[in-house]
């Protein structure tokens, strides 16, 4: 992990993409990805959840694993979902990493500093995650938008870069103040929606392709519609039988 991280550190420009099964993973790797994240937003795009709160921590390792077995170089970050916190959360991290095979779990909020330094002093590595928190807040937002609340971030990814994770996500930050926080920082910063000024962007796969039938983010910017060719593949499938 410390190389991958190291790698990681030095590049001016990071790409990062979910995946939550083996093909997937296969696929992001041989196109050379930097990251790749088994977010917990596999309860929205693989799960059929409204939002990440539902997903377990068997729901992590299981589908973690799955994208271990296609992922041989690129460094590979799970998310420590909400149900982690129940009971020991260290532990809990702990069993994730361990049994799911991750190189570095991501924490959300400023909220767990107390279990990311935990977990850095244990030797797992910790990506951060300020701004917009999934886990944290009930609607999505720009996040930043008074000089006060802009401070607070960048105070925020301070004390998380001195805690010691290897980047940090920053997730509907206004633009603006995104390029302040990545500045003041030494490790990289990537954008979820938050203006192009961070070293790395990190967006979900589904989205990127047109894999997933909801509302994609306006900040993605659509690549390929699969969902379509997936529907034209399978009704040809039913006229070659039908008819």
């Amino acid at each position: 992990m410390e190389e991958k991280s190291r790698k990681i550190k030095k590049q001016e420009k990071i790409c990062m993409l979910t995946a939550y099964d083996f093909p997937t993973a296969l696929f992001l790797e041989e196109a050379g990805v930097d990251i790749v994240l088994v977010g917990d937003s596999l309860g929205n795009v693989i799960l059929g959840y409204a939002n990440t709160l539902p997903v377990t921590l068997e729901d992590m390792l299981h589908h973690t694993k799955a994208v271990r077995r296609g992922i041989k170089k690129t460094l590979l970050v799970v998310d420590f979902p909400a149900a982690g916190f129940k009971g020991n959360a260290f532990k809990n991290a702990q069993k994730l990493v361990k049994e799911s095979g991750a190189d570095a779990i991501k924490i959300e909020g400023i909220e767990n500093l107390g279990l990311i330094k935990k977990l850095i002093k244990a030797k797992i590595a910790v990506m951060g995650h300020i701004g917009y928190t999934p886990q944290l807040s009930e609607k999505p937002g720009i996040q930043g938008k008074t000089e006060k609340l802009a401070k607070q971030l960048l105070s925020d990814a301070l004390k998380l870069e001195k805690a010691g994770v290897f980047a940090l996500v920053l997730e509907l930050v206004e633009a603006k103040v995104a390029g302040h926080i990545t500045k003041a920082l030494k490790i990289p910063t990537i954008s979820c929606g938050s203006g192009s000024s961070c070293r790395g962007q990190v967006v979900v796969t589904h989205d990127l392709v047109g894999l997933y039938p909801g509302k994609v983010p306006s900040f993605v910017k659509p690549y390929a519609n699969l969902g379509l060719l997936f529907k034209e593949a399978i009704k040809q499938f039913i006229s070659d039988i039908k008819h």
